[in-house]
């Protein structure tokens, strides 16, 4: 049966069942303890049956397991992005799982309506999501990879008269460069904000992401991506001023353009704007559900529980 909101909506009737819903994603029945990484633990009933008093006298569902070698007390939300957590762990469950499902992704002011949060809250907890997503097991790219690259950010021609002569960081627009790799075979993407679109620039993120010896690269006719393809095993370019975007040894820089479709349509349509201090982030977000494209959304969820390991406090996110 897909999974949808409704459906999940009634296997997570309680909190109780939420945390169990996230040990089963966790976990995968075999609880671990965080400390030690034990697997000797027990789970720590409740008087009865159902709630424990906590320190400040109020009734939680809290799911509480002990590690037998080490005596430490834990639950599934330990060491985690909701580690320590006011939300209640349904609410946690029903937006990672909207942020799972959303092609376009989900703005913060929404999930603050949907859910009763405040602003504050609600973007604090996307963002934690979003860090969430980039957590995986990096391997270099190797065979064939697309390279392009996209700016992020407002028109100039939209910019403020007093503005419109002002050069920022990232050139006059200040509009933000974004460099993407996909891999050809399973199309996994990796997204990079760089300072400016010149051979070095690109040269390090090649260099940071794929094994320049294996790698055939694949690319538009920018002379910046000349230097660093030939270190590699093969370099094959489109020229799209000539309206060549494709030949019988490569399919240029397609799949990038499908991706960076989708990238605009999310910032632009969502989230409306994106400070380039936080676009980092953004770029996990959209990453990670372009390169689990095959999976359905409940498979995209059971493979995010895997990833929920890591802090991110809201002092490290505002910074």
């Amino acid at each position: 049966m897909k999974a949808t909101i409704a459906s999940l909506s009634r296997e997570i009737a309680t909190e109780g069942d939420a945390y169990a819903y996230l040990e089963n994603l966790r976990w995968h029945g075999t609880p671990v303890c965080p400390k030690c990484g034990n697997t000797d633990v027990r789970y720590i009933e409740p008087s009865n049956g159902v709630s424990r008093t906590t320190a400040g006298g109020s009734q939680s569902e809290r799911r509480v397991w002990k590690c037998a070698p080490c005596k430490k007390q834990f639950s599934v939300l330990t060491g985690t992005i909701m580690h320590a957590t006011k939300i209640p762990v349904r609410t946690w469950v029903m937006v990672i799982f909207e942020m799972c499902c959303s092609k376009n992704g989900v703005a913060a002011r929404e999930i603050e309506r949907k859910y009763g949060l405040c602003p504050r809250t609600a973007w604090h907890m996307l963002h934690r999501i979003r860090e969430a997503m980039s957590h995986d097991d990096f391997v270099l790219f190797s065979g064939d990879v697309v390279a392009d690259e996209v700016y992020i950010g407002g028109d100039p021609e939209y910019r403020h008269a007093n503005k419109s002569g002002v050069v920022g960081k990232y050139g006059r627009t200040d509009k933000v460069p974004v460099v993407s790799l996909i891999d050809v075979d399973t199309h996994a993407v990796r997204s990079q904000m760089v300072t400016w679109e010149d051979s070095k620039s690109l040269g390090d993120v090649m260099r940071a992401n794929v094994d320049m010896t294996t790698t055939t690269l694949h690319t538009d006719f920018l002379n910046a991506y000349v230097p660093v393809g030939r270190t590699m095993a093969g370099h094959y370019r489109v020229d799209h001023k000539a309206g060549i975007y494709g030949t019988d040894k490569t399919n240029g820089t397609n799949l990038c353009e499908n991706y960076f479709a989708q990238l605009k349509r999310g910032l632009k349509g969502t989230h409306i704007h994106v400070d380039p201090k936080h676009l980092h982030r953004y770029l996990n977000e959209f990453d990670y559900r372009f390169s689990t494209f095959e999976l359905t959304d409940a498979e995209r969820m059971a493979d995010l529980g895997t990833r929920l390991v890591g802090r991110l406090s809201y002092e490290m996110v505002k910074a």
